[in-house]
């Protein structure tokens, strides 16, 4: 679910004219798992640039205050998530955690920093959403630690069914500042992408594992 459907196009446009998100159907990148794709996300790169990098710490923190508003504690995902969501926490004067893939090996071997998350209503912010299956690991890591997860906010997410479910059976509601289908908006009303290589690239979101094998 987008926080602000009128902001997706928006942030869209903004990922792409910093190089965030590349688009290259012709040419697909190969992800770690072996997915061949059309995109490639990294939106670690909008923390080098202040206007954007302050946009989505605004637009979060008014999403979480329409959605979330009686949150507790912000917690991050590392590492992507733990930047963008220590500047909403700030924006929104609420403490700061954030949740390791896993617990340490050392010293107090914690898988969540910071101050305790039992019985408090925690947002969980990632940067990005694939399968899920990361996000939803610090789901889980904060909810056997007593907290009452609220939801989580991504900045981007491709939107595969596969993810949707995921949330879906966690009961986790997921918001997000944009997402692949209005990315492929903009990019064809913007002309960037021809009508015909819609198809294609709609295709690798219902079947990104299958996609061009």
């Amino acid at each position: 679910m987008l926080f602000h459907a009128d902001h997706a196009a928006l942030f869209a446009e903004k990922l792409l004219s910093i190089g965030a998100i590349k688009l290259r159907p012709e040419e697909p990148f190969t992800w770690a798992s072996g997915w061949k794709s059309p995109i490639y996300c990294d939106n670690r790169l909008t923390l080098s640039y202040p206007e954007i990098r302050n946009w989505i710490k605004n637009t979060l923190a008014d999403g979480i205050r329409q959605q979330m508003a009686d949150v507790d504690i912000i917690a991050g995902v590392a590492t992507a998530g733990i930047p963008h969501g220590a500047l909403a926490a700030d924006e929104l004067q609420v403490p700061f955690v954030y949740v390791r893939s896993e617990a340490k090996k050392h010293g107090l071997t914690n898988q969540i920093e910071g101050k305790s998350v039992e019985g408090a209503k925690v947002v969980v912010i990632e940067d990005l959403v694939s399968t899920g299956g990361s996000s939803l690991t610090a789901v889980s890591a904060l909810r056997a630690a007593g907290a009452q997860v609220m939801g989580m906010a991504a900045l981007f997410t491709y939107a595969f069914p596969i993810a949707g479910q995921a949330f879906k059976d966690a009961e986790c509601p997921l918001f997000t500042l944009s997402d692949y289908p209005a990315l492929i908006q903009y990019a064809q009303r913007s002309g960037l992408v021809q009508a015909e290589t819609v198809a294609l690239l709609n295709a690798w979101r219902e079947n990104p594992s299958g996609w061009m094998q």
